[in-house]
Order: structure tokens, then C-alpha cells, then sequence
């Protein structure tokens, strides 16, 4: 495979798995302020937390591959690539710490 496809593999992966660790956290969220979700205060984390720990940890590796086979003759573009994925990791990041600390 060539460092184009990698790259673009690797960069579809770190989109989908921030809007997805986003999407957990917003949901819960929601779910948990109309009423339809009760988080154990002392329990288990549950299975989105589970899942947003683990879309976290793969974002890493992916994220390191896409910043290694990028073009950065370009340099403007790889960070215009990553715009969406870290308003997706703000956004989750702030809700998750709006749950634990404030609601």
C-alpha cells in the first residue's frame, strides 16, 4: 500500500472514531438528563463508557499513523483534515467533564 491510501485510511479512521467517541458521550448524555439513563454512582461504568475509553485509545495509534504518512509539503491541509476530529474530541471531552463535575 502506498502512503496515500494509509493516509486516507488513517484519516477516515480518526474521523469516525472521534465522531463516535463523541457521539457516546452527547447521547449518555442526553439520555441521562430526559430521564431514560441512570448511572450507577459507585458501579459499573457501563458499556458507552467502555466503548469511548476504547475509541480513545485506538484514536491514538491512528492518529500517529496519519501524522506519519502525511503529506507535509502540504502542511495546511493535514491540519485542515484534523479540524473536524478535534471539535468532535472538544465537545466530547467538555460534556464528559460537564457530567462528572457539574451535573
Amino acid at each position: 500500500m502506498e502512503y496515500k491510501k494509509i493516509n486516507r485510511l488513517s484519516r477516515y479512521f480518526v474521523l469516525g472514531l472521534s465522531l463516535f467517541a463523541m457521539i457516546l458521550v452527547v447521547g449518555a448524555t442526553i439520555f441521562t438528563i430526559i430521564g431514560y439513563f441512570h448511572p450507577t454512582p459507585n458501579g459499573d461504568e457501563g458499556t458507552a463508557a467502555h466503548l469511548f475509553q476504547l475509541a480513545i485509545v485506538l484514536l491514538m495509534p491512528t492518529g500517529l499513523v496519519y501524522l506519519v504518512t502525511a503529506d507535509w509539503h502540504h502542511p495546511i491541509d493535514v491540519v485542515r483534515r484534523l479540524i473536524i476530529p478535534i471539535i468532535a474530541l472538544i465537545v466530547a471531552f467538555t460534556t464528559l467533564y460537564y457530567m462528572e463535575h457539574i451535573y
